[in-house]
């Protein structure tokens, strides 16, 4: 058995390894037994810090939650106005994703089994993720950022479903794309083509680059 000799805590480590397990064969088909020796530990730790597979997938599915709600908080922090800016927010938005999100993360392709599964934790990610949209959408219609619409439920929902879009149709766009969307490189093509048309709609010109940078 090996020891883990990193910054994170034995608990994060078993998390960590369980999530990439449950990313790559869904949670149904992924022992206690093989999340242990992925993470160099012994099933009676798993047991010992989460008392069963069920609350370790419980964990997971709570760090999940958090990742989405920091991200939707960058919207509503002191760097608002700047993320939404369609010229200046390019490198602030590819940052904000670059800090939540390395590209070898395996949450994708788990967000993508969970919102895709008839589960009640699917159901219960997807509301929690809904309500953090209306009200960073609020936040951003009271401090001038943004506009709640004629039906800010129905905004809400538009704009959530554009964002898990990335998550959920990730593999297809990296086809089409030539870039994986989730990437530096694919959210510096990706974020000023939204905030351009979230700012004026799909007649609106591309945003121009400041001189400064060419």
């Amino acid at each position: 058995m090996r020891l883990i000799r990193d910054d994170r805590t034995a608990r994060a480590v078993i998390r960590d390894e369980a999530l990439r397990l449950f990313a790559a064969d869904g949670p149904e088909k992924v022992t206690v037994r093989q999340i242990a020796a992925a993470a160099g530990i012994s099933p009676g730790l798993v047991a010992h810090h989460f008392g069963s597979k069920q609350g370790l997938r419980q964990e997971v599915d709570a760090y999940v939650l958090d990742f989405f709600e920091a991200m939707l908080g960058e919207l509503t922090g002191g760097g608002g106005a700047e993320l939404l800016d369609p010229v200046s927010g390019t490198s602030s938005l590819s940052e904000a994703f670059a800090r939540h999100l390395p590209e070898d993360s395996p949450l994708p392709a788990y967000v993508r089994r969970l919102l895709m599964s008839d589960s009640d934790a699917g159901r219960l990610l997807f509301e929690r993720l809904f309500e953090a949209t209306r009200t960073t959408l609020d936040a951003l219609a009271k401090a001038g950022l943004a506009a709640s619409g004629r039906d800010p439920a129905m905004r809400a929902a538009f704009l959530l479903a554009n964002d898990l879009a990335l998550f959920l149709l990730r593999d297809r766009l990296t086809e089409v794309l030539g870039t994986d969307p989730l990437s530096a490189d694919g959210v510096t093509r990706w974020s000023p083509e939204m905030l351009s048309i979230y700012a004026g709609g799909l007649t609106a010109a591309p945003p121009q680059p400041d001189r400064d940078t060419l």
